[in-house]
């Protein structure tokens, strides 16, 4: 039976008799049929014009026909005629005085939403010019996108104009430099790169946000909406406008109007995919959208977020191309008469490049203006941009180098010889396809990423954000700063990190190998002789040795410790394989470089440079550096207590204090002893027990069904049995210190699974059952499991790789218990969503586990570890 007629609006004594549930049903139908409809989804400015004009005709209906003292105005995406399938319908009602229309625009907004138009609505007065002006930015904005709707249109255009000459009368220059510093703090919480794996569709850099705020700030300059009435997206109308004003080239235009095209497009299928708002691309969204888009082939999520990629560069290099020209010409004009010649081809003004002329470059060419560019901290006018784009395009479809190559690698090496700005030369030349004009092999590197796994940035992306990394060391009071800061000539180390992953489009695994094979090659072709490519080779080859020793070898081991030194023929190489390992870790996302990573690789690095200056062994690093505690000599006690301990790391793990503490303890005769305290970012627990069958695993265990997150495990083992370990933890959930109030209920956890009165197994079951919300949301890869032994003179040492899990170290000290292995020294190196697990084994004789159990202890662990997966 149909909803009766009812009176809903009385405005002017005319009533509005409507049916709000046909018209919500009418609508739903409308909608969902467009949604569904194949052709429009293939273009994005069609889909979005279509469902903006279908709400638009929905809120004619309904009220049209009403004539309010108030203007009703669209806003945002809704006023852009870029509506995307789930974004808010953002409404603006304007008025002279709210106060007189507030019972009114409610009813209003209750009919629109009663008819299945659910918009998100906004109220303003002509006071809100003035206070959001100088208050709230944001706001303020949203008073540039406003289309009208119906209503009172003399009050619209009173808004404004008020609006306009409300910024008449500001500052300018400082309304500009607050856009600046709004666009800054976006890049900062959503993504300074274009190339992030997981980008955000509208707020990441080369977002559809970075076209909005040339946009924005294009209105404010000229004092115009960009809005039209004419049925196509603002984008359109926009950089039809840029054409016709010739402030960009025709093709740069088309070029930004595809890229934009193509990310709206992106984001229409997200949410469709999704059903609801959501602008996160995420890995499984790709591999789905990839699909609907019809990219095909193993490689298709690659190509498609290649395509994605280049899109995204596409503008956030128009977007802050304009952005300076606007800083520049309004904040800081320039007369023509501060320009100063710097060759024949280029001038500078200010901090601009021009060129003198309107020929094609040659590479070298283009390679000196970025040399330019890099030592004045300089940007392309827009002449020279536009003439080098199309040199480019020229040199790329004649596949020829418009020039010696041998000229050509002169630039290229000054450049990375610049005082400073390598990183950022070296980001704006791969912005504009340069760097694979000298370097082809690097070419392979853009938009090349690995789906799930920690990285955060595309490989080319990466590589150069290590650059730009490693630059910021200059200066810094650290030991890494002082190395990076001592370096006379960088250029070695600039290309090793450029070079590091070369070789990961050719294969993932081995890359390093690879790697060092093709960066022999370019060394070669780039001139550089036989001692420097040797050196960027080897640099290249082991680039990933340091941090897999630092997070996955007990640094108290003076095989370790040789095997290590042993790669080195000079303190510089050391030095310079140190400056590559932090530039590779500080820039694959910013959770990443911790400071735990930070003192393992600081800690490897002084004791090999130490093996290195004093020609000294491990052994006699190691028995040079033992700490001598007063106490020892004074009480026979703590001596014969550290002797019997068989692992000089003891003695530099705790201070002499904690020693004595366990000491005490120990003499107590209780079952458990528990301590905590804080390390740098770590909740540190160390537990002294009897060992017995398992205690590791029972010990991990515990610690997991408490939700702490164990970060590494140090144990010692005294020649009577009993067991010091330590561990470092953080809370699961917030990674960050365990709170002291929960530190009784793990000790009383602990205390009672040593008693034997804790089942430990069923509580671990019960909490797994509990666990997979927490799961699903902290952990997003299924990923492969791998297992890889290797021989040491003592141990056997395991690494297990594999997609992390609550509880894994439990289950995987477990199985070791289980197969009759003794663990005598765990690492835990957590990568995201990855970890590597590393344990030095014995069996149960004593002995190095033998490898004919290899393949069996394999299998073991893998069954174990699939299970959680």
């Amino acid at each position: 039976m149909p909803a009766p007629l009812r009176p809903v609006l009385n405005f002017k004594k005319n009533f509005i008799m409507i049916n709000p549930a046909e018209i919500k049903q009418e609508f739903i139908k409308s909608r969902d049929k467009l949604f569904r409809n194949p052709v429009l989804q293939k273009d994005a400015f069609r889909f979005c014009v279509a469902y903006t004009l279908l709400v638009e005709e929905h809120i004619f209906m309904i009220v049209g026909q009403e004539k309010p003292d108030f203007a009703l105005a669209s806003a945002g995406s809704f006023s852009r005629r870029e509506l995307s399938p789930y974004s808010d319908i953002d409404i603006m009602f304007i008025a002279e005085r709210i106060e007189d229309s507030e019972e009114k625009i409610r009813s209003f907004v209750q009919l629109l939403w009663d008819c299945g138009i659910e918009v998100s609505h906004t109220t303003r007065d002509f006071y809100d010019i003035e206070k959001f002006l100088n208050k709230d930015l944001h706001t303020f904005t949203q008073f540039f996108e406003t289309r009208f709707l119906l209503g009172n249109e003399k009050v619209y255009k009173d808004w404004n104009a008020q609006l306009f000459s409300s910024i008449a009368t500001q500052n300018m220059p400082e309304l500009l430099f607050e856009f600046f510093r709004d666009i800054e703090a976006r890049y900062n919480k959503y993504g300074k790169s274009a190339k992030t794996l997981e980008p955000n569709l509208k707020m990441s850099a080369g977002g559809l946000r970075d076209l909005h705020a040339v946009e924005w700030m294009y209105s404010l300059k000229n004092g115009i909406l960009l809005t039209e009435q004419s049925e196509i997206t603002q984008a359109e109308s926009f950089v039809h406008r840029l054409r016709e004003e010739k402030v960009t080239s025709a093709n740069e235009c088309k070029s930004v109007l595809d890229s934009y095209r193509f990310v709206l497009n992106v984001r229409n299928m997200l949410h469709l995919i999704s059903k609801q708002r959501n602008d996160r691309l995420e890995f499984r969204a790709q591999t789905k959208i990839a699909r609907l888009l019809n990219y095909k082939g193993d490689s298709s999520v690659q190509n498609f977020m290649r395509s994605y990629f280049q899109a995204a560069n596409t503008l956030n290099r128009f977007s802050k191309t304009m952005i300076r020209r606007y800083e520049e010409e309004i904040a800081y004009p320039l007369s023509a008469f501060l320009a100063v010649d710097l060759d024949e081809d280029f001038s500078l003004k200010g901090s601009t490049l021009s060129i003198k002329h309107s020929n094609l470059l040659s590479l070298s060419d283009i390679l000196r203006a970025f040399y330019y560019r890099g030592l004045y901290s300089a940007r392309f006018d827009e002449n020279l941009r536009s003439l080098a784009i199309q040199s480019i395009e020229n040199i790329e479809q004649t596949e020829n180098s418009g020039g010696s190559e041998a000229r050509s690698s002169v630039f290229f090496r000054e450049i990375l010889r610049l005082p400073k700005n390598v990183g950022e030369t070296l980001i704006n030349m791969n912005e504009l396809g340069v760097l694979q004009l000298i370097m082809p092999e690097f070419g392979d590197l853009v938009g090349f990423f690995q789906a799930g796994v920690y990285h955060n940035y595309t490989a080319d992306e990466h590589t150069l954000i290590a650059i730009s990394n490693v630059e910021n060391l200059y200066g810094k009071e650290s030991e890494l700063g002082r190395i990076y800061t001592s370096l006379k000539e960088k250029e070695i180390l600039y290309l090793a990190i450029l070079l590091h992953d070369i070789a990961k489009p050719v294969s993932v695994s081995g890359h390093e190998i690879i790697g060092a094979e093709i960066a022999s090659s370019v060394m070669y072709r780039l001139g550089y002789d036989e001692k420097e490519t040797e050196q960027v080779s080897f640099l290249v080859a082991n680039h990933l040795v340091m941090e897999q020793i630092a997070f996955r070898r007990n640094l108290n081991d003076p095989v370790t410790l040789n095997n290590f030194t042993a790669k080195f023929s000079s303190v510089k190489d050391l030095d310079l394989l140190y400056l590559i390992t932090y530039a590779d870790l500080s820039a694959v996302n910013p959770v990443v470089w911790t400071e735990w990573k930070s003192d393992l690789l600081a800690e490897l690095y002084r004791k090999a440079k130490a093996m290195l200056v004093e020609q000294l062994t491990g052994e006699e690093l190691l028995f040079s550096s033992t700490i001598s505690f007063p106490q020892a000599d004074a009480d026979p006690s703590m001596q014969r207590h550290i002797e019997s301990i068989d692992d000089i790391g003891y003695v530099q793990h705790f201070s002499e204090e904690e020693i004595l503490s366990h000491l005490k303890e120990i003499s107590k005769g209780l079952s458990l002893s528990v301590f905590f305290k804080q390390v740098n970012v770590f909740t540190n627990i160390t537990i002294i027990a009897k060992d017995s069958p398992s205690l590791l695993s029972r010990l991990c265990g515990v610690l997991s069904i408490n939700d702490l997150n164990i970060h590494d495990a140090r144990i010692f083992t005294r020649k009577d049995g009993i067991v010091i370990d330590s561990f470092n933890v953080t809370d699961f959930r917030t990674h960050k210190l365990v709170e002291v109030e929960r530190y009784e209920k793990i000790e009383n956890d602990l205390r009672a699974v040593i008693e034997g009165s804790f089942q430990l197994l069923q509580e671990f079951k019960r909490m797994k059952s509990k666990w997979w919300r927490i799961e699903n949301k902290f952990f997003k890869r299924s990923g492969k499991v791998k297992i890889a032994f290797e021989e040491h003179d003592k141990f056997t040492i395991i690494d297990v790789f594999s997609p992390d899990r609550l509880g894994l170290l439990y289950q995987i000290t477990r199985k070791l218990s289980e197969l009759g292995l003794s663990i005598y020294f765990a690492k835990i190196s957590t990568k995201a969503d990855d970890v590597v697990d590393s344990f030095y084994l014995l069996d149960r004789n004593g002995k190095k586990v033998s490898q004919n159990d290899y393949e069996f202890i394999k299998f073991e662990l893998n069954s174990a570890i699939e299970q959680m997966l």
